[in-house]
């Protein structure tokens, strides 16, 4: 069994607080204020009017900007509509990679303790009414949070997933335009649906009776000027003294997953023991471990167990050395990135990195990257495990799903692109 750490037991407990208060705090205000929003929106009607601003809310996961964002591209492009967005501070530089937004659009909400988030969520509220926001787009699946966001926004228009008979994910009934949630389509079609219900002139139920076709799906690239390339460059260098950019060709390695799902983790024997395998057989690689400067200490220990083994020169901890706007010109310098299934592996999305990405508690199927990408997937009955039905809390404590794929096994998924690399 993979071992639970410290700082996973830490952050484990932080998210299960936060579903505590969602449940226990969430369901009962959820319906206080449907009461009050139905009695206000009876006794002072307004009458109906075209989507021109439109404020999305997505606060907790970081690779969902980059999956909404053929999404706002089509309702800025197709529709004339004006897009805001409401997301968790920490997430915001997320949507630095592609800015689909402008900057004065927007607005984020501190979660590093209680009197912030309280405040930035009444500061929201007066914020959205002098930004005019007329449409609220809750992207998120089921939270009581946003539906509570979303419901005192003064929008007219509010759309979000609804339960419909689905038991157990009760969160009100504050949306005007109520969409079927689809777990067994991706992702960002489940966001198109949701876009479809703002621009729909006939009413639906449920929305949206739509078909997205897959090549709705596609993401614009990052630009990254040379100038950018060239600093990335002498950057890895100073990090990795070893790499030779004339001689070597850098695979990535994203070895970690955030505390919101630590399961999705490969265990890190196996990334020691695969990169023993690829530095022994491919003289010409060098492989570079990305990821937040709060997971640099605990990927230490793969340089670390390679520092003996053939080749074990040419690898390196990068952990911590770039911004996420930076990441393009990173990944314009690499073969190609094996990533746990986590926001790198839809960051490199907005480039033409191939990726290679493990799903075990997920499944490709719905948060697939729309990149170029191979999933690695060993489909046991039991997987997926977490969905918006049981709002991503598995009680499964071992990752079979994903201790099963061997070093071995990975390798050779990953041989053809090594060899065009020899």
């Amino acid at each position: 069994m993979t071992p639970i750490t410290d700082d996973r037991i830490m952050g484990a407990m932080q998210i299960d607080t936060m579903r505590a208060i969602d449940y226990w705090v969430g369901i009962p205000l959820t319906f206080l204020v449907t009461l009050a929003v139905k009695a206000w929106e009876w006794l002072f009607p307004r009458p109906p009017q075209p989507p021109r601003h439109v404020l999305f809310i997505e606060l907790s996961e970081m690779g969902s900007t980059i999956l909404v964002d053929p999404v706002l591209r089509h309702l800025q492009r197709d529709h004339g509509l004006v897009p805001f967005f409401l997301i968790f501070a920490r997430n915001k530089a997320s949507l630095d990679l592609l800015r689909p937004i402008p900057e004065e659009n927007i607005r984020t909400i501190r979660e590093d303790g209680l009197f912030h988030l309280a405040w930035d969520t009444l500061t929201f509220l007066i914020w959205a009414r002098r930004r005019r926001i007329d449409t609220v787009v809750d992207l998120e699946l089921f939270s009581r949070f946003t539906a509570l966001l979303t419901g005192l926004s003064g929008a007219r228009r509010r759309v979000g997933f609804h339960a419909f008979t689905n038991e157990g994910l009760y969160r009100g009934d504050l949306l005007t335009h109520k969409v079927a949630y689809n777990p067994h389509i991706h992702i960002t079609k489940n966001f198109f649906a949701l876009a479809h219900a703002v621009t729909a002139t006939q009413p639906e139920t449920p929305y949206a009776k739509i078909v997205v076709p897959d090549s709705a799906l596609a993401l614009p690239q990052a630009v990254v000027t040379p100038a950018e390339e060239a600093a990335m460059r002498t950057r890895i260098q100073e990090w990795a003294p070893t790499y030779d950019p004339a001689q070597h060709r850098l695979v990535l390695f994203n070895a970690n997953a955030s505390d919101l799902l630590p399961l999705r983790r490969w265990p890190q024997a196996n990334y020691i023991a695969l990169a023993r395998l690829i530095l022994e057989r491919h003289p010409r690689v060098f492989i570079l471990l990305t990821g937040a400067p709060s997971e640099r200490d605990g990927l230490d220990a793969i340089p670390a167990a390679l520092r003996q083994a053939p080749g074990g020169d040419r690898c390196a901890n990068f952990a911590g050395a770039t911004t996420l706007a930076e990441l393009p010109a990173l990944y314009r310098q690499a073969a190609f990135m094996l990533s746990n299934d986590s926001g790198p592996a839809h960051f490199a999305a907005v480039t033409a990195l191939p990726t290679y990405v493990f799903f075990g508690p997920e499944t490709p199927r719905l948060y697939g990257s729309l990149g170029p990408t191979t999933p690695i997937y060993a489909g046991l009955a039991c997987s997926p495990c977490v969905s918006a039905a049981n709002h991503r809390k598995t009680p499964c404590d071992d990752n079979v799903c994903l201790r099963v794929i061997t070093p071995e096994q990975v390798y050779e998924i990953l041989r053809p692109a090594l060899l065009a690399l020899d």
